[in-house]
Parts: structure tokens; sequence; C-alpha cells
């Protein structure tokens, strides 16, 4: 699953590095399907980072990773 989530999320990053923002994969617990990433940049103070992490970036990891559950900033 981890490579999986790093490939996604090499697809997204540039959509976030053009507002000065970025993720970082932190951890990926296969057995309770909860994927940490880490906002930094302009991300890690946006008022709009909740968007775009549950909007954005787990709705894409939801759609293409079979039992992923959650995405949480650390």
């Amino acid at each position: 699953m981890k490579k999986e989530v790093e490939k996604i999320i090499e697809k997204l990053r540039p959509s976030l590095q053009v507002d000065g923002g970025d993720v970082e994969l932190a951890e990926v617990d296969e057995k309770s399907g909860i994927v940490k990433v880490k906002l930094v940049g302009a991300c890690a103070h946006c008022p709009m980072s909740q968007m775009t992490l549950k909007a954005g970036i787990e709705a894409e990891l939801k759609k293409k990773i079979k039992g992923l559950k959650q995405v949480v900033a650390v």
C-alpha cells in the first residue's frame, strides 16, 4: 500500500507546489487503513489546509487505494 500512496502523492504534489506548499508522507498503517501526511510550506499554515487534506489528498487516495479509510495530518 505504501508504494501506491507514494505514487499518488507524487502526482498530487505539483498542484500543491504551485501555491508554495507540499506534502510529505509520514506513515502508512495498512492494518488500520490510516495514512499520515505532513503538510509543509504554505500548506502548513493555510486556512484551507483541511479542505486540501480531505477533499483533495484523501479523496484521491480513497478512490485509488482499496482499504484506505482516512488520511490525517501530523
